[in-house]
């Protein structure tokens, strides 16, 4: 079935609409009643035709969305989107096949797998630091993200670890910052993921961060004799790069334990990678929220921004990103009590 351009023309006008106002509907995160299976460690994608757009039918409505995706695997042509319909893996929410001529309604949901364009592969890898029936526990590297998002779908940490231990069902209980190192946990079985997901978002895990700025003498002075506890209200628009402070009740809550300068051979590495550099500190950060890029930010607003961070002071050019030159952000501690067993939990980082 060949397709006329004025079709190709308004296919891409709502197939837009689909991606930019309803925040890329199209998801890669697994819903529990996926009517289909992961497949080599990524998701089915679900998409909804708008409730405002004309009925089409699903060889139209899935060509739209697979010719507009802005990261497009090369050979994503139409003979590949008739091959999934071949396969049967354009299906609706019940996991019943959808044939193209199939006139969808508007409000419908369709599921389809994308194909991911080529990515530059990250450096490093996730070491374990625990595993049991419940749990994997991992350093992730700087650089690679936690679950697929935008361009970076194969390289991430979920489809990795999916793919190296064959379990499909591999989910992260909490997500980590794609440029900010450390642990990671994941959950191994769905029986069980709700109640971890459900510890994290309550806040119910202590964790603790260890980032390296310049050193301020008078903060290592002050948390030689208690913690300091920054707080401020914090944003982060859609759309907009960078949080930001505002007015009001805050929002955003981190407590500094411990300032330690750097030595002579931490300070001689780090300039060999950033160039000359005053003395530099690790400083050890309790959040108690989490909100985007808090750590980030309150450590900017501390006048000692993250050595190696690309949105903070200043937004650095995307293809400026170096993966030899790091942001030195890494999750070194997480504790909690494990809402499965009731017993006590810790995890520590693996040192470099």
């Amino acid at each position: 079935m060949i397709l006329p351009i004025p079709w190709l023309k308004n296919s891409i006008s709502w197939a837009m609409r689909v991606l930019m106002s309803m925040g890329k509907r199209i998801v890669q995160r697994r819903r529990r009643q996926a009517p289909l299976p992961i497949r080599d460690g990524l998701n089915p994608s679900r998409a909804r035709l708008p409730d405002d757009a004309a009925p089409m039918t699903a060889l139209a409505f899935v060509t739209g969305l697979v010719t507009t995706q802005t990261h497009r695997a090369t050979g994503d042509d139409a003979a590949a989107i008739h091959a999934r319909f071949a396969a049967g893996e354009v299906v609706d929410p019940q996991g019943r096949p959808l044939p193209p001529d199939r006139v969808l309604a508007p409000g419908q949901d369709v599921w389809f797998y994308r194909t991911p364009a080529p990515e530059t592969p990250v450096p490093g890898k996730c070491r374990i630091i625990h595993h049991d029936e419940h749990l994997l526990v991992v350093h992730k590297p700087h650089f690679l993200a936690t679950m697929p998002r935008g361009r970076h779908i194969t390289e991430t940490a979920v489809v990795r670890l999916r793919r190296a231990t064959g379990n499909q069902d591999l989910t992260p209980a909490h997500r980590l910052d794609r440029l900010t190192s450390g642990i990671l946990v994941l959950t191994c079985d769905p029986a069980v993921r709700g109640a971890y997901q459900q510890l994290f978002s309550s806040r119910g895990v202590h964790k603790t961060y260890r980032a390296t700025a310049t050193l301020l003498p008078d903060l290592a002075d002050a948390v030689t004799r208690r913690p300091v506890t920054w707080e401020h209200r914090m944003q982060k628009a859609r759309g907009r790069l960078q949080a930001y402070l505002e007015h009001g009740e805050p929002n955003a809550r981190t407590t500094v334990s411990a300032v330690t300068p750097v030595n002579d051979e931490e300070q001689a590495t780090l300039e060999s990678l950033h160039g000359p550099l005053p003395r530099q500190a690790h400083y050890t950060l309790h959040p108690a929220t989490g909100r985007t890029h808090q750590l980030r930010l309150h450590m900017l607003t501390a006048g000692v921004p993250i050595l190696g961070d690309p949105l903070y002071p200043d937004v650095l050019p995307e293809d400026a990103e170096d993966f030899r030159v790091p942001m030195h952000l890494t999750a070194t501690a997480l504790e909690f009590t494990d809402p499965i067993s009731g017993q006590p939990r810790a995890f520590t980082a693996i040192r470099d």
